[in-house]
């Protein structure tokens, strides 16, 4: 399987995780409302979410793949399995210890993440019993990114991208079946969501077992304490523990940023953390399915042709990255500059929703798409760091990012409020995006190959075609006044984004651009 088809792969995989959760969580609003019950849940979900973000989907894959594949491309896969065996040793124990701390911990937790509960005793105890049922899924999904740097280093990219609709499909099975079951025993239906959680974690670990095992590449885990001094004594442990102090230092920095501008929010017009939050989850949509889908499928590779020291593949790996994601990443841009208030209005201007809101959220996701280029180019460039196991130049960038973010956010909110944040945001990241770009040049690392300038070219004509287009789409139709053709508003709007693909891409065709050239890598 080629490169391209395998991010095209993993980009289809993450758009069905991202509707099914967004099912997820129309199925929920409609069965539990809002409540302090609600809130509670929410809180205790965000807690192990916290955990995974900054440990096992960040720190700890950001080492552990790059250390992976140069092991196997220089020492072979017997090499390779004895390091999978010590290092799942190694995080078995971890994993045990960190969720007795977690269950015990819980009451300090869910305080420390939103002592507002207190305002509600029913509310926080509440969050403390399901935070202890369901901080077990960390372990799950600490071995779950554990099995998808496996997978991913041997280009078995299917299984870790589909397993997040597992969890979204347990969300709503708790929702639509198990909250009725639960309350006609006498048990508060919301506990019925914690249950989901945890079946969500089973099922997303339980089917990376069968793919490790026909890659013969199932861990033996060892609970002896003589096993565990072994595994971390293991050249490949002390690595990769070494890689993650960096890599969790960089992880934190973007949870860090992120608390400070819902802080900042929260102090803005009221529904401006709403309002940041629904442009948010519009802008994961490009994000997810072009930037982790690039990332995911760069970093074995780059680690494997770092190790082998072929500095002409490595170049050529993100050449064809970044051509990928200025071809795709930039009509996406446009289209969240000049069409934001249509894809706002029509997934969620319904209800209690307000033509104000819609406004307001557009704004925000305007703010995201200055920098959404920026934001995917990360995606890329941040590997090409990684897979060299120079891990402290990206964390350095990233603090530097954050406080001139928050210097920016001085000047920008106290003019666009909460766009401002967005916006800050946006300009932070293309300055990321720049900086890296620069230090991987430097370094010697990547060498732009011949004919980006007429490539450039050929991109900003066609996506000045397609704003001419979108504005006329957004301009020329009431978005707004569909009440009751709920429908009508989707269809056309489908008509709209098939309309605006054939406007880009034939011009493109037109000016001579040969897509194939990226399908075959």
């Amino acid at each position: 399987m080629t490169l391209f088809k395998s991010a095209s792969l993993i980009s289809l995989l993450t758009l069905a995780s991202r509707i099914t959760g967004l099912v997820r969580e129309l199925l929920m609003a409609s069965t539990f409302g809002a409540s302090a019950l609600t809130d509670a849940f929410n809180v205790a979900f965000r807690i192990p979410n916290f955990f995974r973000r900054l440990f096992a989907e960040g720190a700890f894959s950001q080492a552990f793949v790059p250390v992976l594949a140069a092991v196997r491309e220089k020492d072979g896969d017997a090499s390779t399995k004895e390091l999978v065996n010590q290092i799942a040793t190694v995080l078995a124990w971890a994993l045990t210890f960190t969720c007795i701390l977690g269950v015990l911990g819980a009451p300090v937790l869910v305080w420390a993440m939103a002592s507002g509960l207190k305002q509600s005793p029913e509310g926080f105890e509440a969050a403390i019993f399901m935070t202890r049922w369901m901080f077990p899924y960390i372990a799950f999904m600490s071995l779950v990114a554990f099995s998808a740097g496996i997978l991913n280093t041997w280009k078995r990219f299917a299984v870790p991208a589909a397993t997040p609709v597992l969890l979204n499909v347990a969300l709503i099975a708790a929702a639509g079946w198990g909250a009725p079951w639960f309350g006609s025993m006498g048990i508060e239906p919301i506990y019925a969501m914690a249950a989901g959680v945890l079946l969500g974690g089973a099922l997303q670990l339980s089917v990376q077992i069968p793919a490790l095992r026909r890659l013969g590449m199932l861990p033996q885990v060892s609970l002896r304490w003589s096993a565990l001094s072994t595994a971390w004594q293991h050249p490949g442990t002390r690595r990769v523990t070494t890689l993650m102090l960096p890599a969790l230092l960089g992880v934190s920095v973007a949870q860090i940023s992120l608390l400070i501008n819902t802080q900042i929010a929260s102090h803005l017009t009221v529904g401006s953390v709403s309002w940041l939050t629904y442009a948010d989850r519009l802008m994961e949509f490009p994000t997810a399915m072009l930037g982790v889908a690039l990332g995911v499928v760069l970093l074995p590779q780059l680690a494997a042709a770092r190790a082998a020291d072929d500095a002409d593949r490595y170049s050529g790996l993100l050449d064809w990255g970044l051509r990928l994601v200025v071809l795709l990443a930039v009509p996406s841009a446009v289209a969240l500059l000049t069409f934001a208030r249509p894809l706002v209005a029509v997934l969620y201007h319904y209800g209690a929703f307000t033509d104000a809101d819609v406004q307001q959220t557009a704004l925000a996701l305007m703010g995201y798409g200055a920098g959404l280029i920026g934001l995917i180019a990360i995606k890329v460039l941040a590997p090409g760091f990684y897979a060299r196991q120079d891990i402290r130049t990206p964390v350095k960038i990233a603090i530097v990012v954050l406080v001139l973010t928050q210097c920016m956010n001085l000047v920008l909110v106290p003019y666009f409020a909460h766009a401002g944040l967005a916006l800050a945001i946006g300009i932070g990241a293309m300055v990321n995006a720049l900086w890296l770009l620069l230090g991987l040049i430097k370094r010697g690392a990547y060498s732009p190959s011949p004919g980006w300038g007429r490539f450039g070219l050929q991109v900003v004509a066609a996506s000045a075609l397609l704003a001419v287009f979108l504005m006329a789409m957004t301009t020329q139709v009431n978005w707004l006044g569909f009440e009751g053709r709920a429908l009508g508003r989707v269809g056309l709007l489908t008509l709209c984004i098939l309309g605006a693909v054939l406007v880009y891409f034939v011009t493109l065709l037109l000016s001579g651009l040969n897509l194939r050239q990226f399908v075959r890598k």
